[in-house]
């Protein structure tokens, strides 16, 4: 799709694309860190590292996953893709601009992190750029605590959480947080259950201004956002010891956030039908589970 651009939407892929992977590599370093600080008497082993494995798509494009299982982290992926091709007819006419050219470009990165210890909450983030005849922004963060003690939004990870989130949006528009907020909320909540997945934080989609460097600005805030807030967060909870009690709930717990992602989550679907690497799009599943 790129050699039949014009020059600034080629620069505009270039500098999202280039965002991401920044984003990424801080990301991965982060991580890592807290892998290196976890107390050892509670995390046994050697620090986890993240392993790199590129994949490419034979329609276009392709992507490096970023995967971690660590004493900390017992399984987190980090990864960032860049594809392009053209979208079947049927998809097409769900994706604005697709109905008049089916040829579409996407980059963007996204995260999911499963957490040894029960007390820390599990997370989620993705931010992405989508191009078709149109171009917009889209993503978020969220917040998925295992404990019920925790599961609630004046809770005080969910309240940290969710004040990040909010300074990125009140540094753009003092509308977003609050529509971002619900839309969020609406999004991450499994209908067979009638309950959220977790506390939610912000959620956004065909994010179009008219001004791409403010609308890009406000993805880098976001991103920026969560690696700021979400450290910390582990970093005060890794400390706290745990009960086989709250291992188990936890377990319980996690197969709410399975149940959501292959049954609801539109960019599970997203990946699977425009010929993602399923290997990738379906890391997000955490590597133990119980349903009772």
């Amino acid at each position: 799709m790129t050699e039949t651009l014009p020059a600034i939407l080629q620069d505009r892929q270039a500098q999202a694309r280039a965002w991401f992977e920044l984003l990424r590599d801080k990301i991965h370093a982060a991580f890592e860190a807290l892998e290196d600080d976890a107390p050892t008497d509670l995390y046994p082993g050697e620090p986890g590292r993240f392993t790199r494995k590129p994949w490419s798509r034979e329609e276009g494009g392709g992507g490096v996953m970023g995967m971690m299982h660590g004493r900390l982290f017992e399984k987190v992926g980090v990864h960032v893709s860049t594809v392009h091709g053209e979208f079947g007819p049927d998809f097409a006419k769900t994706v604005p601009g697709a109905d008049v050219d089916p040829r579409f470009y996407a980059t963007g990165v996204s995260l999911i992190a499963h957490l040894r210890n029960p007390r820390v909450p599990a997370v989620h983030m993705n931010t992405r750029f989508l191009m078709t005849t149109k171009g917009w922004f889209g993503g978020g963060a969220d917040l998925t605590p295992l404990l019920a003690y925790q599961r609630h939004q004046d809770a005080p990870d969910a309240v940290r959480f969710h004040a990040a989130l909010q300074g990125a949006c009140d540094a753009h528009d003092p509308a977003y947080f609050p529509k971002f907020k619900a839309w969020c909320d609406e999004y991450f909540f499994l209908p067979n259950r009638q309950e959220p997945r977790g506390t939610g934080g912000i959620f956004y989609d065909r994010l179009d201004s008219g001004d791409f460097e403010n609308d890009f600005a406000f993805t880098r805030d976001v991103g920026s956002a969560f690696l700021d807030v979400y450290p910390q967060i582990v970093r005060e909870r890794m400390v706290e010891p745990w009960t086989e009690a709250e291992r188990d709930e936890q377990l319980i717990q996690r197969g709410r956030y399975v149940e959501f992602n292959l049954l609801y989550d539109r960019g599970t679907l997203f990946g699977l039908k425009t010929g993602g690497n399923v290997e990738s799009i379906l890391s997000s599943l955490p590597p133990v589970v119980k349903w009772p």
